[in-house]
């Protein structure tokens, strides 16, 4: 059988079709107590300016000191792309005016980078997976956050975000589809969770992304590129990417050219307005600053931090698939998200026990996600616990309820807000009936009540179903479903 391919989205416009071309710029927040040149916190949420020392606040003769945590977590984050990892890099001025950045440049890496080329595999809907380059990450400096609607004439600016450190990952232009924008980011997101070096929370601005966007015929070279300055959500960057790649085919058919520029996405408007001309590196007068040595760090920190990686998603789902034995689509649905997939392990092996791993990741993927959907939480953090959905799927798999009466056991729970199902089934004598007798006895009355239905069960086997919902119905659901389907059939000749 062969493997799905990658197939080619391309754009209808009034003169032909056209081509996306996509590179990403993905700037994720390090996981680190200090900030990266100095030891303020970084911790989220703090009083404006209350997270501030005084190397983040540029006074006269401070200096900065490199935080060695951050530098594991890029060196971690690089092996999790499977990247070159630079034994050697060297930390940039880029000079340019930023209102909260009051050294007035920013401390980042340009010729020589922490993490060199890599490459991210993502999985497209229909099964084709696409590899995506990754040309570096480098380490660098957060900007504070210019606030503008806490008075009528001014604007204020907190810095308790200046100077944390930002892996600035930068894609080659391998993607050509919005679709496949969002799953990168979703796949890049989800692996630096597994790593720990990022929390990917883009409402708090942990991850945002800058867009570059072109298009072109189909064949033909690069076109001119409009950059998309941080969007900080999946749904955004797919809606931007459609509206700039439409903007762009319209001015292009008319006639005219694409001014390579810097735009930012209007989620309100669902549309990219200007922001400013595209700057080039020489814009920046990048030079090495004066204030810092080369980083330098030995092979044997590479080699013992990546003996100390944890596995991560493509590596899960393999042994979700070859060891387990779940479908390809269950494994990636619940190796998505570290914590589901933990969810699913757990339950999967509560209490040292031995059960169908397709049943577990069944109800999980299934009534448990219905229900922690209906609350806008994820499965894990549902007072729904893995043991308690462990009970379900072991009281199933015993005989003890059929499928139909665990879906009640779970409702019970929820309503309940908790409770030990086999505790529930007990005590509300939720028990499915597998006593033989009592069903032939349901079974015998229903067929003696419905001679009709008997003549055309026996014309037409599939029929049986009706006599086996009617006896369900008859015992409340509680009769073993199996036994019932081999007693009618017995019962009709069939």
């Amino acid at each position: 059988m062969n493997a799905p391919v990658r197939m080619p989205k391309l754009i209808k416009g009034a003169t032909g079709d056209w081509e996306v071309v996509i590179g990403m710029e993905v700037h994720a927040q390090v996981s680190s107590n200090a900030k990266l040149f100095s030891g303020a916190s970084t911790e989220f949420g703090g009083d404006p300016n209350d997270h501030v020392s005084l190397v983040d606040a540029a006074m006269p003769g401070m200096l900065p000191v490199i935080n060695e945590e951050c530098v594991r977590q890029a060196i971690r984050t690089g092996l999790g792309l499977k990247a070159q990892i630079n034994l050697r890099s060297v930390f940039d001025r880029k000079n340019y005016f930023y209102p909260d950045l009051p050294q007035g440049y920013q401390i980042s890496q340009f010729k020589d980078p922490i993490v060199g080329e890599g490459v991210l595999t993502i999985d497209l809907e229909n099964g084709a997976q696409v590899e995506v380059g990754i040309e570096r990450l480098h380490l660098e400096q957060d900007a504070g956050k210019s606030l503008h609607d806490q008075h009528p004439t001014m604007s204020f600016v907190d810095l308790n975000r200046s100077g944390v450190a930002l892996m600035e990952i930068v894609s080659r232009p391998d993607l050509r589809s919005s679709e496949e924008a969002k799953a990168y980011v979703t796949k890049l997101r989800s692996i630096l969770r597994y790593l720990g070096t990022c929390d990917g929370d883009m409402e708090k601005g942990s991850l945002r992304a800058d867009v570059n966007v072109s298009v072109r015929r189909p064949g033909e070279g690069l076109g001119t590129r409009c950059e998309i300055k941080n969007v900080n959500s999946i749904r955004f960057i797919g809606q931007a990417i459609e509206y700039e790649a439409r903007r762009q085919i319209g001015i292009l058919e008319d006639g005219g050219v694409i001014d390579q520029e810097t735009r930012l996405f209007d989620p309100g408007k669902g549309e990219t307005r200007s922001m400013r001309s595209k700057e080039e590196a020489h814009d920046y007068r990048y030079f090495p600053d004066p204030d810092l040595l080369p980083l330098v760090f030995p092979q044997e920190l590479v080699d013992d931090l990546a003996a100390h990686l944890p596995e991560l998603p493509d590596e899960k789902k393999a042994r979700f698939i070859n060891v387990l034995g779940l479908p390809a689509y269950d494994a990636g649905l619940l190796v998505a998200d570290k914590d589901t997939a933990d969810y699913f392990e757990a339950a999967l092996n509560a209490g040292g026990g031995k059960r169908d791993a397709k049943a577990v990741a069944n109800w999980i993927m299934g009534d448990i996600s219905a229900y922690a959907n209906s609350v806008s939480k994820a499965v894990s953090q549902t007072f729904i616990t893995p043991e308690q959905v462990a009970g379900i799927v072991d009281l199933i798999g015993e005989g003890v309820i059929s499928g139909k009466i665990a879906k009640d056991v779970l409702a019970i729970m929820v309503e309940e807000q908790g409770g030990d199902p086999r505790a529930i089934v007990e005590a509300r004598g939720m028990k499915q009936v597998t006593d033989t007798g009592a069903i032939e006895k349901a079974v015998d009355e229903i067929i003696a009540a419905n001679p009709d239905k008997v003549a055309q069960a026996q014309a037409k086997p599939t029929l049986a179903g009706w006599f086996v919902g009617q006896v369900m119905k008859a015992t409340g659901g509680k009769a073993n479903p199996q036994a019932v389907n081999e007693l009618v059939k017995a019962r009709l000749g069939l």
